[in-house]
């Protein structure tokens, strides 16, 4: 969502008694561009926002409000769901809600995630109920057990010349019916608890990326031991492949196997890599590049030299279940991994004099587009930040499957995005990287940068696979990288007008809707749900 800067940029410069002429030299602008930017007629970003947060000492994150850029993502995505489709609410209203009531925005976010906990647990409990065959059997012991009890209750009841020793049997017959009804219905109950403590959270990435925004996507703990392995394997040689396999074998007997096939638990493996613990063999396909096996040479180094490290990190309130912890866990590692391979200042420094050009970033550290990606989201050490990115991947169905959130920009946890945004253009043109300029229904405008890359293919019997990954950052910020040269940053008529996804867009007359958007009473009687090419299939 869009941010009002230049009011926050006002106000803080009234609460410091300094005129717009003062600020106006210090920051080298004029004083009619400056009242520009206070009445938000004018984008700022990239090194004059820089100049500016430093004449106001205050931080960028202050002057953007991604905080409250937060909460409205989270209020639209609340807004969104089903139960609230008839509350009559209109797209403006989550940033209107914010901006005047934030205690009450926050309370109804909380009460949003309690609700979809709740209607999570209870689907839970169907879908068990319906598929189990354990929990079909106990649902038939029950009943079988209530039948008995019944007929023994009826016969007790409707014939009277039952002398004492039948009268005894059938109650003793009722009462172990009953003990065992009672045994069977505990392990119900156990089951259902058992079943529904895996799924108390229902959306482990949305945990995973409250984390990584509390912490500003930036681990210091985990940034400093990197640094501290990195300076370790170059003590023993070049940093590279050579001297990670040299001290894996060396300090922790890993043994490293490539071949062409691979088995785990007895089946099939049909990953890039394994690594087996407990016997200590690292295991790469034959067809997976340097660029990977160098990557996860140094995770699994990093992962026995600090063994505490990923455990305390991901130690937090924020992580509430077993698959959350687990799920950043496998993010985090990633993030250790990447601290070793790219230590923050020199990649910082190689960035911005390449101008985040990913190319030229890949080449110079040995690695591959995905890698350099995900390291350049994570440069926002405070002080030392780079341009704040935010990430997506996609396969070729168009399905999400690894994002890093980036405050402001609603970026679907999983499913697809909008069909117009490059993270899809890119699979048309592979390896080839697409920029793109993005205009939301609110004003706010991003430059998008992806590229489809493939995966070796083992055989050629075996097609390569395909990813799109996708990279985005504020337009505000898009003239400190490659991408934005040769474009119009200032000129908004060339944007591509899009949306976060289908249901999540209020452009009602897009011609590529895939699904109805989230509207209420946008429908009338004998209207068309769609207008787009889905519309063609119905």
């Amino acid at each position: 969502m869009r941010a009002p800067i230049g009011i926050r940029i006002s106000s803080r410069r009234r609460a410091l008694g300094t005129s717009q002429a003062a600020l106006a030299r210090q920051v080298a602008i004029s004083p009619s561009y400056l009242n520009l930017i206070e009445r938000n007629k004018r984008d700022v970003g990239g090194s004059l926002l820089i100049r500016i947060a430093e004449a106001l000492r205050i931080d960028i994150e202050d002057l953007t409000g991604e905080s409250e850029q937060k909460l409205v993502q989270d209020l639209e995505e609340a807004f969104s769901d089903p139960v609230l489709e008839r509350a009559g609410l209109a797209p403006g209203d989550a940033r209107d809600l914010v901006a005047q009531h934030p205690a009450a925005a926050q309370a109804i976010t909380r009460l949003h995630r309690a609700y979809t906990t709740a209607a999570a647990s209870a689907d839970a409990y169907f879908n068990r109920l319906r598929s189990d065959p354990l929990f079909s059997q106990l649902l038939h012991q029950i009943l079988s057990g209530i039948t008995a009890m019944r007929s023994g209750a009826e016969i007790l009841e409707e014939v009277p010349d039952l002398d004492d020793a039948e009268r005894r049997r059938f109650l003793g017959s009722i009462t172990r019916e009953a003990r065992s009804l009672s045994a069977v219905a505990q392990t119900l109950i156990g089951q259902f608890d058992s079943s529904t403590a895996a799924r108390r959270s229902i959306s482990p990435r949305r945990e995973l990326d409250d984390l990584i925004i509390a912490e500003g996507n930036y681990f210091p703990a985990l940034e400093e031991a990197g640094t501290g392995l990195r300076a370790e394997i170059e003590a023993a040689g070049p940093f590279g492949e050579a001297t990670l396999v040299h001290l894996l074998e060396t300090r922790f007997g890993v043994r490293i196997v490539r071949s062409t096939t691979h088995e785990v638990d007895g089946a099939a493996f049909a990953g890039q890599y394994h690594f087996d613990a407990a016997g200590r063999v690292l295991w790469f396909r034959s067809s997976t590049t340097a660029a990977t096996r160098q990557f996860q040479l140094a995770r699994v180094y990093a992962r026995l030299s600090a063994p505490d490290m990923l455990a305390q990190a991901i130690d937090t309130r924020l992580l509430s279940s077993p698959e959350a912890r687990q799920l950043a866990h496998r993010a985090l590692g990633s993030y250790f991994a990447g601290a070793i391979v790219f230590p923050y200042e020199g990649f910082l420094d190689a960035a911005e004099s390449a101008r985040y050009d990913i190319d030229t970033l890949r080449q110079n550290y040995g690695a591959s587009y995905e890698q350099v990606a995900q390291r350049l989201v994570s440069l926002r050490r405070p002080g030392a930040e780079g341009v704040p990115f935010g990430f997506l991947r996609s396969d070729p169905a168009g399905r999400l499957t690894k994002h890093f959130p980036l405050p402001g920009l609603l970026l679907p946890n999983s499913g697809h995005a909008c069909p117009l945004w490059a993270i899809y253009t890119a699979f048309r043109i592979p390896d080839t990287s697409v920029r793109q300029v993005v205009r939301f229904t609110d004003g706010s405008r991003y430059l998008f940068i992806a590229r489809a890359v493939a995966n070796r293919a083992p055989s050629f019997a075996d097609p390569p696979t395909y990813t799109s990954v996708m990279l985005a950052c504020d337009v505000l910020h898009a003239d400190r990288t490659v991408y934005g040269a040769g474009l119009d940053l200032a000129d908004a008529s060339a944007d591509v007008p899009v949306g976060p996804s289908c249901r999540l867009c209020t452009r009602r007359d897009c011609p590529s809707r895939q699904e109805e958007a989230f509207a209420p009473g946008s429908l009338q009687p004998g209207s068309e749900a769609l207008t787009g090419p889905a519309a063609d299939t119905v």
